[in-house]
């Protein structure tokens, strides 16, 4: 897990820009989603291909927003990021022919395809039976053609989205962004994300922060969820 801050003079920023730090100060859980991305074994575990060590770190953060929202009545949905043969048009040739070396692309490409051990779940995340599992072929699981995301949210009447997974730079933030043009309200986790070094991490929050979504912590976000609960009418009542 990340240990960064903020600097100052950049929250200063936003709150001359906005008159407030936080845009969201409360979620509705059964309006909410939870969107793990990609903790799956090939940027999770040691030694894999797209390792990224401080995602081992934020697991215990995501199940215990997890379960958070499982006890509150939330929408949970869990992400994969996918390859599928290259003929497949889904296939991205154009990253993994022009960003992956010829010493990696192979690795990488069968370490993000069914059936390999990467492409599973990290197995310290608590992914329960029954709970949704998404596949998707971009680092945003909300352009077109990247997966059914938005369909499945939208048809659950979901307008918020608690952004955790990695890479906080790469597929959480294209994934934020995305949903923030989509009209979708954007939290992101700062101790339930990873990147591959302190600086990206920081990075991708800040990117989020400016203009597409709220930054909270895990606890925030938990205390949130629990408030919304309980704001609810109790069954029966009217």
């Amino acid at each position: 897990m990340h240990d960064v801050e903020f600097p100052q003079d950049y929250l200063d920023r936003l709150i001359r820009r906005r008159g407030r730090l936080h845009v969201y100060d409360r979620v509705d859980p059964g309006a909410t989603a939870l969107i793990v991305v990609d903790l799956q074994n090939a940027f999770v575990a040691e030694g894999a291909p797209y390792e990224c060590p401080a995602a081992r770190g934020i697991v215990p953060n995501v199940n215990r927003l997890a379960a958070t929202m499982r006890a509150a009545g939330g929408e949970i949905v869990w992400l994969l990021s996918t390859q599928p043969p290259r003929e497949d048009p889904r296939f991205w040739s154009v990253f993994f022919d022009n960003f992956e070396s010829d010493a990696r692309r192979e690795d990488c490409v069968a370490a993000l395809t069914e059936g390999n051990p990467g492409h599973a779940f990290y197995p310290e995340l608590d992914v329960r039976p029954g709970e949704t599992v998404i596949r998707k072929y971009r680092f945003s699981a909300l352009i077109p053609g990247s997966s059914d995301l938005d369909r499945h949210l939208r048809t659950r009447g979901v307008d918020t989205l608690l952004i955790t997974g990695a890479a906080t730079n790469g597929c959480c933030e294209s994934t934020a962004r995305d949903a923030a043009m989509m009209n979708y309200r954007v939290i992101m986790l700062s101790d339930a994300t990873a990147a591959f070094d302190d600086a990206n991490h920081l990075n991708g929050l800040w990117t989020v922060f400016q203009a597409f979504g709220d930054v909270r912590t895990t606890a925030e976000a938990v205390a949130m969820i629990e408030d919304g609960a309980a704001r609810r009418p109790a069954a029966g009542s009217g």
